[in-house]
């Protein structure tokens, strides 16, 4: 009889022991990661939480990533830092359907959380997804869908979550060394994230900055620990590759601005050498280049001034594309110039040298391809300052 009650209290002890443990693990919660794709918004990668029911199946993607093309006045928006983005939820197969056709890989990440903390992350996003809730001021530095997803784990765990930044090999990088990593053979496309964002981005970014980009999410997920509710654990329990893709060779393509750049300062030294000989200005080229560089001035003044991206102000791109080149390529098409053309051309000198300076001082970095353009600019203005009053009238 004895016997008998021993072996019920045993099968009695594993069949509740056996419940509690399927309880404890209803939910598996995991960050996913996303490589970058070929298109500049996808350039940086991607992350979102994935929260599998293993009672019911449900199996679902939260995504900060989210936006509308066709919202009005989208690229305004985006531009003056006036972008909403939001949190969106899909099926798990849905979400990596995409990546997929794509050729995108995916990598999981399953959080070592216990039950509560698995709860209160479920209720922290379903709360962020309340339609009053889910839409968000886009930052693409310090508030995107890798951040989001960052600050999710970290509101629920609080001081509980240790991210261990320290053990990782200190290399000191700067936002633009940061996006570079990302875009550097989208040669166009740095070039202009190079000219739109100013010399805020040349500092140092923290181990917590650099999470902007999803892959140091992805990282910093697998330095951190939870500690204080029971022994310390590693925040991620396991690992996998869901979809695995080779990366393509990187290329600048065919046309770069590189070469580009380089060939319009030949261009310009030869006219200018042959101006030299023959005793002419040929304005006419001038008057493309300084309009360009005009126009390129009053983009980099509109979101210094008119966006509310931080980044953008204190862009010393300014230093060399004034708007006023455009005034003065207008003024080039006059057979009579103004007085103040040759103090402008003085002006406009001395401008590209201080960009020189600053550039070599680290106050800035400029994108490399921009060094013939400087060359050609400081080049003109000198030759133009010293010889278009031998050619042209001016009044006095």
């Amino acid at each position: 009889m004895n016997y008998k009650k021993i072996v019920i209290s045993l099968i009695f002890l594993l069949t509740v022991s056996g419940l509690s443990s399927l309880s404890a693990q209803q939910y598996q919660i995991s960050l996913l990661t996303c490589d970058p794709g070929e298109m500049i918004y996808t350039s940086f990668g991607h992350s979102g939480i994935r929260v599998l029911d293993l009672s019911t199946g449900r199996d679902v993607v939260y995504n900060y990533g989210t936006f509308d093309f066709g919202a009005p006045n989208f690229v305004l928006n985006f531009a003056g830092g006036r972008l909403d983005y939001y949190l969106s939820v899909s099926t798990f197969d849905r979400f990596i359907a995409e990546y997929d056709y794509f050729q995108r890989s995916v990598r999981e990440q399953v959080l070592n959380l216990n039950e509560q903390q698995k709860l209160d992350l479920i209720s922290f996003l379903e709360t962020n997804y309340l339609p009053e809730n889910r839409a968000y001021r886009y930052d693409f530095f310090f508030d995107n869908c890798a951040t989001r997803v960052r600050d999710a784990i970290g509101s629920v765990l609080g001081d509980q979550l240790v991210w261990n930044d320290e053990v990782q090999e200190p290399v000191d990088k700067t936002f633009r060394e940061l996006i570079d990593e990302m875009v550097y053979f989208m040669s166009w496309s740095d070039l202009g994230i190079d000219l739109a964002l100013g010399s805020r981005l040349d500092r140092d970014a923290t181990p917590q900055e650099e999470q902007f980009l999803p892959k140091y999410v992805e990282a910093s997920f697998s330095r951190a620990e939870i500690q204080g509710d029971g022994p310390t654990r590693p925040l991620v329990g396991k690992s996998r590759v869901i979809l695995d893709f080779e990366k393509p060779e990187g290329s600048f393509g065919a046309i770069n601005p590189y070469w580009i750049f380089w060939v319009v300062a030949l261009i310009f030294t030869a006219i200018t050498f042959i101006g030299f000989k023959k005793k002419k200005l040929f304005l006419g080229f001038d008057i493309v280049f300084f309009g360009i560089l005009g126009i390129i001035g009053l983009v980099i003044a509109a979101l210094w001034i008119g966006s509310e991206i931080p980044s953008t102000k204190y862009n010393w791109n300014i230093l060399w594309a004034f708007p006023g080149h455009l005034v003065l390529a207008f003024v080039f098409f006059k057979k009579t110039l103004q007085p103040w053309v040759l103090r402008y051309l003085l002006f406009a000198l001395i401008m590209a040298d201080i960009a020189v300076v600053f550039w070599i001082m680290g106050w800035q970095s400029f994108h490399p391809s921009l060094i013939p353009l400087l060359l050609v600019l400081i080049l003109r203005t000198n030759y133009l300052y010293y010889n278009i009053g031998k050619f042209r009238p001016v009044k006095k």
